[in-house]
């Protein structure tokens, strides 16, 4: 197929985006073109007639396969058609890529939560959210000091000290299961040079994006990272704690820098995603004043 094939599909996909989650799906949608017109995208497309109606693309690194995205129109949107394009994907990854675990989180894949999925023996759903926050209530958070905690703006020469707070963040929590990047600092580094360099989380905003540094040690003990995902709309990419330094209110103090700056930066509103499982952080959101805007499922099937 060729981009031009995809122009009514991916036209209205942006619509979406925007309408429903307050997100500016213009990059992504450059980038699938590109990659169709370079013949190095994995995926399928639904058809109508002449007429491409719906698409699923895929990718697979190593051990694991990944599912990009999967849309179809809302004209011809019902179970059975999203169902054959998710249903394709995955075998393809498994006699084609000979993977084993797939992971996806498709935000706009309808009742997804609740409904049969293909593969639902090898499948486990973990309920997320899309969280938002509007600047009016940013501009209320006040600053607490974290004793023996110095916060500073992002450094990229921290890059890696970055990719191993998160490996060490995450050890033994339930976003793990859901995207094995965080397992390991190899996975951790992969996850940041995605953050940073492609538009997937947005296009990342270095001013706003915060780390902890330990004064004793000098080390890092937490970060926050950020992204502009429309013109006005900020999203916090990732937001981690070191065990030893959680319960200090350093979590609050790198979100409500985080958040400043964005207002600041002009963002009328800033977005973030967390597993509905992890209460200790849905209820600082909630505490902050972010509010659910979506639920969807984060999707992980193993043994394939």
């Amino acid at each position: 197929m060729r981009a031009a094939d995809l122009e009514d599909l991916l036209a209205e996909e942006t619509r979406a985006w925007r309408r429903d989650l307050d997100w500016d799906f213009l990059p992504t949608a450059q980038l699938v073109r590109r990659y169709v017109d370079m013949e190095s995208l994995a995926g399928f497309a639904l058809a109508s007639g002449s007429r491409v109606v719906g698409y699923a693309y895929f990718v697979s690194e190593e051990h694991k396969g990944l599912v990009g995205d999967l849309y179809v129109m809302e004209a011809f949107r019902r179970q059975d058609s999203e169902d054959r394009l998710l249903g394709a994907v995955l075998n393809a990854l498994r006699r084609h890529c000979r993977v084993r675990r797939v992971e996806s989180q498709l935000m706009l894949l309808e009742a997804a939560l609740e409904r049969p999925l293909p593969e639902a023996a090898r499948l486990r759903r973990y309920e997320r959210q899309l969280m938002m926050i509007d600047r009016q209530r940013t501009a209320h958070l006040a600053p607490r000091a974290v004793g023996q905690v110095v916060f500073q703006p992002w450094n990229p020469g921290f890059q890696d000290e970055v990719a191993n707070t998160i490996a060490a963040a995450y050890r033994d929590h339930i976003d793990g299961d859901i995207n094995d990047q965080y397992r390991s600092v190899a996975g951790a580094r992969r996850f940041l040079r995605n953050i940073i360099e492609f538009p997937g989380c947005g296009t990342f905003f270095g001013p706003a994006s915060w780390l902890a540094v330990n004064a004793d040690s000098s080390r890092l003990c937490g970060v926050c990272l950020a992204s502009l995902v429309a013109a006005h709309v900020g999203h916090i990419t990732q937001i981690c704690v070191l065990p030893e330094a959680r319960g200090r209110g350093v979590g609050y103090e790198l979100l409500r820098r985080s958040l400043t700056t964005l207002a600041q930066a002009g963002a009328g509103k800033v977005s973030l995603t967390v597993t509905t499982a992890n209460r200790h952080a849905v209820g600082l959101y909630e505490s902050v004043g972010f509010t659910v805007r979506r639920r969807f499922a984060a999707l992980v099937w193993e043994g394939l």
